[in-house]
């Protein structure tokens, strides 16, 4: 984890202290993935092994969450920065008439971890233009100097986007939205960043959204999940392909886990104005002769190696873009306060008669200030079922881990 505040110090030189001003900041801590792939049984089966599988893992983060003072002088063995934008030597190409001085970015966002997702979120966030500043931090530093090269050699063709990159283990203060993968830099997080906004992106999400919620103490609100946003989008392309029209005039949502236990609302799927289910009665049913439910199990069965994203992880080793770009939209809605209307894994508590802490995915309004409110979906009795299903399977999972 690495200190990125030197946005007004020269390119090749370290700032001894931090800076004084507060601005919009997110950081995507990226370094270590928990894939559905490691526990392939369907349904309630996979939870047990998933929890084991996290509390035999939760330790290994803790090399990575030194933290320091924001006084403190920088030791020969703390973190290093680089970017290569240029010495800012003018050799009289340039008569300045004030000392030149780099502008305060108003958003920034920290990319912790340069993988393949982490790439391709910093890549997503820099050619969208969400953010005036982008830093790619990873314990590999060949790697992300590869990354950070090949990303500002490209800056002619965005947007101003200022590209920073470096290795190191400081958890930076003042982070305005924080975006998280490892659950064990929560309490660094809170201890330097207490009015941030922590999202989870990893899987199993739901599971390590309420471990993360429980850790940092923080209102439930302030504490989200990217859940089922990604299983969503791919619903809503495979049904407008099936139909012949975009992804975006399909108004469709994947609820509760994200996983095996994900609910389709094929009740409130429009297009056009027009309530799909009014046109075809049997509508996701499995005796549909259109057979649309196929879509659903080709989006969210995580136990099939036939579901889209296990084609794609055959065919090429692993998924980037899709993640990257819902990441990227997420972002957004935080950074600029947009209200969009995203299904995110939220605490459900008290919806629809549940009645204990779990986490799982609605529709929600997200703003700067996290998640706003949750959208009222009139669920078939089938759907509620289902849905209270998915949050027991969840409930059952995340009390079993070690807090």
């Amino acid at each position: 984890l690495a200190e990125t505040d030197h946005l007004r110090g020269h390119p090749f030189k370290l700032q001894r202290k931090p800076f004084s001003w507060r601005m919009n900041r997110l950081k995507i801590f990226n370094l270590l993935s928990f894939n559905y792939c490691r526990f392939s049984n369907a349904g309630a089966n996979c939870m047990p092994q998933a929890v084991w599988f996290l509390n035999q893992h939760l330790v290994h983060t803790t090399s990575f969450c030194k933290s320091s003072h924001a006084d403190s002088e920088k030791t020969p063995n703390e973190t290093k920065f680089f970017h290569l934008n240029g010495d800012r030597t003018f050799s009289g190409l340039f008569n300045p008439f004030t000392e030149n001085q780099m502008r305060k970015p108003k958003t920034k966002v920290s990319v912790i971890g340069s993988g393949s997702v982490g790439a391709a979120i910093a890549f997503s966030i820099m050619t969208q233009s969400i953010s005036d500043a982008l830093a790619l931090i990873d314990c590999d530093e060949k790697r992300v100097t590869g990354e950070l090269l090949d990303l500002q050699q490209c800056s002619q063709f965005v947007d101003h986007c200022f590209i920073s990159g470096g290795k190191g283990k400081v958890i930076r203060y003042y982070s305005r939205f924080v975006q998280i993968i490892l659950i064990r830099v929560v309490p660094e997080i809170v201890k330097h960043s207490p009015n941030c906004i922590i999202v989870v992106v990893s899987n199993p999400v739901d599971i390590l959204t309420h471990a993360v919620w429980r850790l940092s103490g923080f209102p439930k609100h302030r504490v989200l999940g990217s859940g089922t946003l990604l299983d969503s989008a791919r619903f809503r392309y495979l049904i407008g392909r099936k139909f012949g029209i975009a992804p975006a005039s399909v108004h469709a949502y994947i609820i509760g886990e994200h996983g095996d236990s994900s609910v389709a609302v094929w009740s409130k799927i429009s297009v056009g104005g027009l309530n799909l289910a009014d046109i075809y009665p049997k509508f996701g049913h499995e005796d549909d002769p259109k057979r649309f439910a196929d879509i659903h199990r080709d989006v969210a069965s995580y136990g099939f190696l036939s579901t889209s994203a296990y084609k794609i992880i055959q065919m090429k080793g692993y998924t980037s873009w899709a993640i990257g770009l819902s990441c990227a939209t997420l972002c957004n809605a935080l950074l600029h306060d947009r209200h969009t209307i995203l299904p995110v894994s939220t605490n459900v508590k008290g919806l629809f008669g549940i009645d204990y802490e779990v986490f799982l995915s609605m529709p929600c309004v997200i703003s700067s200030g996290g998640v706003m409110s949750i959208v009222n979906l009139d669920l078939s009795e089938k759907e509620m079922q289902m849905f209270k299903t998915s949050a027991g399977i969840l409930h059952a999972a995340s009390s079993g881990l070690l807090w």
